[in-house]
């Protein structure tokens, strides 16, 4: 399995107590609708499988997690930090009606002042919110996908219209 074959849900945030059990902070929208039989792990850039043997969601956004052979705290502390996902072929159906920032890749997009800047490379979802990457000028660019930046968002054009902050582009442009 490689991480292209699979979607990004959250990562293990610590150890519980001594018998190897975990926490994931869930940055999925809805773990509820996950199949969470087995997750894996990114290490050392490769995706490492993990048989989920018990699990519990909290409130949260996160949920403790027991695997199958991780029995003690000694081996449950490398997993610490590491990001977790799932095969792409577990990714829960949305409706139509569902857009989620990460539908965005491929977009292009125009702003307001500058004009038309490139195609959005790539959607990163970070905790408190999510970032979109292009290439503009050969310079790798980055910018916040929120209500205050996002103008228009036409899915039938996959285009997209921000109204940066004044000076984004001079940031990344100045060296």
């Amino acid at each position: 399995m490689t991480q292209e074959e699979t979607f990004y849900i959250g990562y293990i945030t610590k150890t519980k107590g001594l018998k190897g059990e975990v926490q994931l902070f869930f940055e999925y929208d809805e773990p509820g609708l996950l199949d969470l039989d087995v997750v894996f792990a990114a290490i050392n850039g490769k995706m490492v499988p993990f048989f989920v043997s018990s699990y519990k969601l909290q409130n949260n956004n996160t949920g403790n997690f027991y695997f199958d052979d991780i029995d003690h705290i000694d081996k449950a502390q490398p997993l610490v930090k590491k990001k977790i996902y799932l095969p792409l072929t577990k990714m829960p159906d949305r409706s139509d009606e569902d857009f989620h920032y990460n539908d965005l890749k491929g977009f292009m997009v125009s702003d307001e002042n500058k004009g038309e800047l490139g195609e959005i490379i790539e959607v990163n979802e970070y905790p408190q919110q999510f970032v979109a990457t292009v290439l503009y000028k050969g310079t790798e660019i980055m910018f916040p996908l929120n209500e205050d930046m996002i103008v228009e968002i036409d899915e039938e054009e996959e285009t997209l219209l921000v109204d940066l902050p004044e000076g984004l582009l001079d940031i990344y442009l100045s060296n």
